[in-house]
């Protein structure tokens, strides 16, 4: 009778674990095309609710190296997200404007779309199911 009751505790000690051990997938950003190497590239993964609003979900701040960035967010639950990146030149943290309104630093979006006016989350919207994602941002 104990070597039954250690089998099912055994099982079902290993079955919990494993459900609580679930974990997201990686979603990895490249950009290539960065101009200089002043400043760091600020990446957020963020979603709809968080998109132009607030700090994303993940956010880092990588170094470039030799026009190039590739950061990997680690551990994304399933559901839809967008990246913002913004190279921050003079590593004040935000983004600086022109006299006339324009953007004065590089910026990207997900799925490189051509925006007129400030981007939507719908126009970066991707999809994180049960594999990695890569991708591609363009300044």
């Amino acid at each position: 009778m104990k070597t039954i009751v250690l089998i099912f505790t055994f099982i079902l000690s290993t079955t919990l674990n494993t459900f609580q051990t679930e974990k997201g997938q990686d979603v990895t950003i490249t950009i290539d095309n960065i101009s200089n190497e002043r400043g760091h590239v600020i990446i957020g993964l963020h979603t709809v609710d968080t998109f132009m609003k607030t700090r994303g979900l993940q956010l880092t701040a990588a170094k470039v190296k030799d026009e190039k960035v590739v950061y990997t967010f680690k551990n994304v639950a399933p559901g839809n997200y967008a990246i913002l990146a913004l190279h921050d030149e003079n590593d004040n943290k935000r983004m600086d404007f022109e006299p006339n309104g324009m953007p004065a630093e590089s910026y990207g979006i997900s799925n490189n779309p051509t925006l007129m006016g400030p981007p939507t989350f719908s126009e970066g919207k991707f999809e994180v199911i049960d594999t990695a994602v890569a991708l591609t941002i363009k300044f």
